[in-house]
């Protein structure tokens, strides 16, 4: 029983791992791009599919990985994820015929939602949850930091498809370190076979916490993804800013991401802050740098401003996962999770886009008001989830 609730470093170095790799996949996509349109003789839009595909997947995942979990518990649904992400990659490495490459993205990106979602549940039941969960989407901005810098210089000697073998290969150790390292069961699993409900899902996503946290992750991954798309085009269009200077200041932003995950959780728990406190101070950063970006448009500014939007963001996301199990009946914790890590790529896809909508019909300025827009929302319904849930009270450090 002690192995079920502490189940040691191993599993969660493993997890740390695992959303490297994540992480390296998602860094490596966009530098790829290029190399298919090219090998494939397409375009933009026809490319574009494969993002469509991949989203399926992984809302795919985020519906199923609660039953899955329930089913054949973390280690085999673990090894379950790994599988369908690695036959993907190696499909795509032995160069497929366009339609097919667009089919094998169903794979990678169930694959992908099934070992997020169900890592994001394994340690947001253990102790210290907060900070764990924090860490481990920490490296995964770590690995999509790193994933353009493989993909470029593995590009100068090699394939497109290269990489992608590459990335498959990588997968397989971890695979076997599921079945070495981790526990049958996750600490939620304890009471699984006792009471496994039927319609689990309709019951979850009619949930009013689950309602909630699902709304917050979309406009959070919406904000996350539109600032990190358009900020480069901002700053040298408004600004004038060289490519370089934009592209560091990028760059910065999603370093400020990633330190956020890093540092913010251990220096709160520290303070002896609740998640919920912690996540309300950090919403109201994002805020204020939106603001600053807003009032003051100085590229000198600009460039703080960026990296401390992405500083306050970058604990946001693994912090909902961790109260998550607090908000929810124990019983539907695996699906809630699962549910709404699958629905915050809704954000990600449509949010984008409206953003590069209006910058194209009213202009590129209008990406900070934007900002600002969607930081104002994430803090209104964080607060009614924290504050309407009949959840009891939420602990220091998570």
């Amino acid at each position: 029983m002690n192995l079920v609730r502490r189940p040691g470093w191993a599993p969660v170095v493993l997890s740390y791992a695992t959303f490297v790799l994540v992480g390296l996949s998602a860094g490596v996509a966009g530098v790829l791009i290029p190399a298919q349109i090219a090998d494939y003789r397409i375009d933009e839009a026809t490319i574009g599919i494969t993002f469509f595909t991949t989203s399926a997947g992984y809302l795919a995942a985020g519906a199923t990985a609660g039953a899955l979990l329930h089913r054949v518990h973390v280690r085999m649904a673990l090894v379950v994820g790994a599988a369908f992400y690695a036959a993907g990659a190696f499909a795509m490495a032995v160069r497929p015929s366009f339609a097919i490459l667009v089919a094998v993205q169903l794979l990678v990106g169930y694959g992908t939602g099934v070992l997020e979602s169900i890592l994001n549940v394994f340690l947001a039941e253990l102790p210290d949850s907060t900070t764990l969960l924090n860490r481990l989407h920490a490296f995964f901005g770590v690995g999509a930091l790193l994933g353009p810098l493989l993909a470029a210089w593995m590009l100068q000697y090699t394939s497109w498809t290269a990489v992608w073998l590459v990335l498959g290969v990588l997968c397989l150790p971890l695979a076997a370190g599921f079945l070495l390292a981790y526990p049958r069961r996750a600490p939620a699993a304890e009471h699984a076979d006792a009471e496994r409900p039927r319609g689990v899902f309709l019951e979850a996503v009619r949930t009013r916490a689950v309602v909630l946290g699902s709304l917050f992750l979309i406009v959070y991954v919406g904000l996350e993804i539109g600032v990190g798309t358009w900020a480069f085009t901002y700053l040298v269009k408004e600004h004038g800013e060289p490519d370089v200077v934009a592209g560091y200041t990028v760059s910065g932003y999603w370093l400020g991401l990633t330190l956020g995950r890093f540092l913010i959780s251990p220096l709160a728990t520290r303070a002896g802050m609740s998640a919920a406190g912690m996540a309300t101070s950090c919403l109201l950063g994002v805020t204020a740098a939106s603001a600053l970006l807003w009032a003051v448009p100085t590229a000198s500014l600009a460039t703080a401003g960026f990296v401390l939007l992405g500083f306050f963001l970058g604990p946001l996301f693994p912090t909902a996962m961790a109260v998550t199990p607090q908000l929810v009946p124990q019983r539907l914790m695996a699906t809630a999770i699962g549910v709404m890590n699958g629905l915050s790529l809704l954000g990600g896809s449509f949010l984008p886009w409206l953003a590069g909508w209006l910058a194209q019909h009213v202009g590129i300025w209008t990406l900070l008001p934007f900002a600002l827009t969607l930081s104002v929302v994430q803090l209104a319904v964080w607060r009614l989830l924290v504050r309407r849930s009949p959840a009891p009270a939420l602990t220091p450090g998570g």
